[in-house]
């Protein structure tokens, strides 16, 4: 892959998730019922710190769990014999629960809905919210977003990647450009 632009910076990143957590606050109408979701892996990064966020904000802490939906995902056979299961760890009761699902790329819409199901798994939410930090486009199901740090139109050629400190060391997106074959 050939590296193309960086897309947001590390101020832009958290000017973005500030965004993000003013606006859950917002339309959540305060913290009632409120918790979050990461799913695996840079999503738990990003959930972590809208919760961290949310506390800052309005002075009290909201649970946060994390999801792994390996299992869920309808590409299940064409990523090997034996895919990566990771933790999912929600440790408080789902029902009656607003929740924030937390990842960073929204793209064709096939992660969000392995993790809607994954979720409803573990009990029924009043409410699913989904964030993320971008949405790219290229939609293959009726899934949007409700809380988005950036839209940024792409090809299909195009990766875009979030690199969180956490995971990686340092705050950006980037995008690339795949090689021809």
């Amino acid at each position: 892959m050939t590296f193309k632009s960086k897309i947001l910076n590390e101020d832009e990143v958290r000017r973005a998730l500030t965004r993000i957590a003013h606006e859950v606050i917002e339309k959540n109408k305060g913290t009632d019922n409120l918790c979050f979701v990461g799913i695996h892996t840079r999503g738990i990064s990003l959930a972590k710190r809208l919760v961290d966020l949310v506390e800052k904000f309005e002075g009290k802490r909201v649970a946060m769990g994390i999801l792994d939906i390996t299992l869920y995902r309808d590409d299940l056979t064409e990523i090997g014999l034996q895919p990566r299961v990771r933790e999912t760890r929600i440790p408080f009761d789902l029902n009656g629960k607003a929740v924030v699902l937390v990842d960073d790329v929204l793209y064709t819409g096939r992660t969000a809905r392995a993790a809607l199901d994954a979720l409803i798994d573990q009990g029924r939410p009043s409410r699913i919210y989904l964030a993320v930090l971008v949405d790219r486009g290229h939609r293959e199901l009726p899934i949007r977003a409700d809380f988005v740090g950036k839209n940024l139109p792409t090809s299909k050629s195009e990766v875009v990647k979030v690199k969180t400190q956490e995971d990686d060391g340092e705050d950006a997106v980037e995008l690339w450009e795949m090689e021809e074959t």
